[in-house]
This record gives C-alpha cells, sequence and structure tokens, in this order.
C-alpha cells in the first residue's frame, strides 16, 4: 500500500512539472469521457422514455391478453355474462393480483355542444397500474368506485375540453346516454396521448353494465382479460391459459399472446448496441490522443530516467511511475468529465427533449457515472503502458548520450 500511494504522490509531482505538455492531452480525456458518459445517461434516459410509453399502450413486461372472439359459424356461443364470469374465474383460479377485463367501445355523452359519440374503454382498477395510467388532475378508478351510484368516468384532456372544463370538486358531472341514461362523475383527468386527440374515456365494467353501454352481443366478443404476469412465467401462461378458456367458451375463438413491448424480445437491444458503439469510438479516440502526447513525454525525459536508473532505480519503479502519470492523470479527467455529463444529462431542459413522455425522470445512471470512470482508469492504464514499456528500455549511458 505505501509503495503505491507514494507511485501515485510521485506521477502528481510529474504532471505538475510537465503539465504544459500533458494538459491538453488530459483536456481531451476528460471531454472524451463527458462525451462517452453522456452518451450512456442519455441512451438510458431515451430507452427509459420509450419504455414507458410502450408500457402505456402495451402494458408492463410481461402482460399476457387473452381474447375472446366470436367463432364465424355461430354454433354454440357462450354470452357476454358467461364470458365475464369465465373470465373472472380465471382471475381467481390463478391468483393473478393484477388483472383487468378490457372492452373498447363506443359511448354518447351529452356536451355542452351536443351528443357526442366517444371512444370508450370498459375496464377494471388495475388497468391503471398495468398501463402505467398518467392522471394530471383528479385520479384513477378505486376499487370502491364500482359501486357508486352515479358511474365514474376518468377522461382524456380532448373530452374534459368538450365538456366544458367543470370543475372536479363541485361540478364534475357529465351526461352518459345509454339503455339507462345516467349522470356521471369525471373523477380524474389524462393528458393527451398525441395532439388533436378526440375526447376518449374509462370507465369501469360494472358502471357499464349498469348503464348499458359495452353490451356486445355474439358470444362475448370483444372482452379481452389483461393480466400482469412475471415474466419469467410468462410463456408458460400462454400455453395453459388458451386451452383451459378455450374448454370453458365451446363455440367461441380465444387467442393468448403476450401484448407488451418485450413480447419479442428487448426492442431496445439495437440502441444500447448503437450506444456502446459510439461510446467505444470515443474512447479509442481519447486513449489514442494521450498515448502520442506520452510518447512524447517519455522521448523529453530520456536524461531524467537514466539518471534514476544510475541511482539504482528498478525496472518495475520505472514501469510504475511512467503508467501512474498517466493513470492518476486520467482519474482526475475522468472525475470531471463525469461531473460535467451529469450536469448535461440531468439537466431539465435535456430532459424534456429525450424523454417528453416521463412524469418523473430516473436518477442519473450510477452505471454510467462508473463506465466514464473506469474508462478513464483504463484508458489511462493503456496509454502509459507503452511509454512505460519504452522507459524500462532506457539505460544509463542514454542518458549522458542525450
Amino acid at each position: 500500500m505505501t509503495a503505491l500511494i507514494s507511485a501515485m504522490v510521485e506521477a502528481w509531482s510529474e504532471l505538475r512539472i510537465h503539465k504544459t505538455r500533458v494538459l491538453l492531452a488530459l483536456i481531451g480525456v476528460a471531454l472524451s469521457v463527458a462525451v462517452l458518459t453522456s452518451v450512456v445517461g442519455v441512451g438510458n434516459l431515451a430507452r427509459e422514455g420509450m419504455r414507458m410509453n410502450s408500457e402505456r399502450d402495451g402494458g408492463r413486461e410481461a402482460t399476457i391478453t387473452v381474447s375472446v372472439y366470436s367463432d364465424p359459424t355461430g354454433q354454440g356461443a357462450a354470452d357476454s355474462a358467461k364470458t365475464s364470469r369465465v373470465l373472472d374465474a380465471v382471475v381467481e383460479r390463478y391468483g393473478f393480483s393484477h388483472a383487468t377485463r378490457f372492452m373498447q367501445t363506443q359511448g354518447r355523452f351529452q356536451f355542452p355542444n351536443g351528443v357526442q359519440n366517444v371512444e370508450l374503454k370498459v375496464v377494471d382498477p388495475q388497468y391503471g397500474a398495468i398501463h402505467r395510467v398518467d392522471v394530471t388532475q383528479g385520479g384513477w378508478f378505486a376499487a370502491n368506485d364500482a359501486d357508486r351510484l352515479a358511474p365514474a368516468v376518468v377522461v382524456n384532456e380532448a373530452f374534459y375540453a368538450a365538456a366544458g372544463r367543470p370543475n372536479l370538486t363541485t361540478q364534475p358531472q357529465v351526461q352518459v346516454l345509454g339503455k339507462v341514461n345516467s349522470t356521471a362523475v369525471i373523477i380524474g383527468v389524462m393528458p393527451d396521448p398525441y395532439p388533436q386527440a378526440m375526447p376518449q374515456a374509462f370507465i369501469l365494467t360494472e358502471a357499464a353494465q349498469a348503464v348499458g353501454i359495452g353490451q356486445m352481443d355474439g358470444g362475448g366478443a370483444g372482452q379481452d382479460l389483461r393480466i400482469w404476469a412475471p415474466a419469467g412465467m410468462a410463456e408458460q401462461l400462454v400455453s395453459v391459459l388458451g386451452p383451459d378458456v378455450q374448454a370453458q367458451l365451446p363455440g367461441t375463438m380465444v387467442n393468448v399472446y403476450r401484448s407488451d413491448y418485450a413480447a419479442y424480445g428487448d426492442p431496445f437491444a439495437m440502441i444500447q448496441l448503437m450506444v456502446s458503439g459510439i461510446a467505444a469510438l470515443i474512447l479509442l479516440l481519447g486513449a489514442v490522443g494521450l498515448l502520442n502526447v506520452s510518447m512524447v513525454t517519455v522521448r523529453y525525459r530520456v536524461r531524467e530516467i537514466g539518471i534514476r536508473r544510475s541511482f539504482g532505480a528498478t525496472s518495475g519503479r520505472i514501469f510504475t511511475g511512467v503508467m501512474m502519470e498517466s493513470v492518476v492523470g486520467t482519474t482526475v479527467a475522468g472525475a470531471l468529465g463525469v461531473m460535467l455529463a451529469v450536469a448535461v444529462v440531468k439537466n431539465p431542459f435535456v430532459e424534456s427533449k429525450v424523454a417528453p413522455g416521463l412524469d418523473v425522470y430516473p436518477a442519473f445512471p450510477v452505471e454510467a457515472a462508473l463506465l466514464g470512470l473506469g474508462a478513464a482508469v483504463l484508458v489511462g492504464a493503456l496509454a502509459g503502458a507503452i511509454p512505460a514499456l519504452v522507459a524500462i528500455r532506457v539505460k544509463v549511458i542514454d542518458a549522458i548520450r542525450f
């Protein structure tokens, strides 16, 4: 330990003596590490934003969808009530903690400017957790919302604007027109998924049945069951749930599949590969620049090294001293580069542009900081090893001739 500390102190002293020669090289290493760390950090941020958007569309990893379709022959089709009972029994039998029924239909709502058809999604409360539903005003459905006399709805910003932006505390009512006309209560508002989005609303399954909307004929066709299951069990569950549900619903067609973004592997692997390639190129450029400066510096220090050899310095001591000069310098430069990268990646403007869909931005990835600092140390070791090998070949006679 004492030898290592003394070597580091000696290396730092040499860097101070030769600071003019190595300053630009270390600045280049610091900038290279900053770019390397920033690329990894921004890539991680972009990956998180893309994953968030994917989960809002297809569900978290792993989301299994059980879809029930009508048999084209129409023979022996089960009704919607039986389909719902079967799907509920599947959730209870397998003990799924995150499962939701899902049906997409049309609902008619009375707005100040007249009656308008709205895209209506009939779900259960767990849909919000499975699909990462973001509610900017109010909240998502709770379990006891199914017992409301006035059905609760969660709407998007376009629906909220069409309804006249009522106060969710004092006047959250909106008229829903089904087989039984009713006054619904807006309990939450979501942001629009894209500009110029059409009005959209979510309603609980029990409330939709009470109002008389979303009830389809044809063997319960259009009813889905979405399950958030452990990723390691997804394939087994897909193979088991299909025959199980099909046996209980003769006369229908049952399709079980994964609907989440990772159903066919990691879609972000190519992005990660591109980021790794850019990082490796940046690291290589930084190493070459530092190596050139280190070689020139050793050539200028032939006399000094020869004098050290004359006083009994061993080859190992010469090698360690020369290499540690590069390692110490690049470590300091790497730390500065990592701090610069953190300041850039965590800038609110950069975060909003790279991952606009996130409501809470993740912390700067520790692995990116460690990668940047480790790359700086590795560059210093590699760039210092070759000059160190040259240095140990210096003889005492070379100092006299120099």
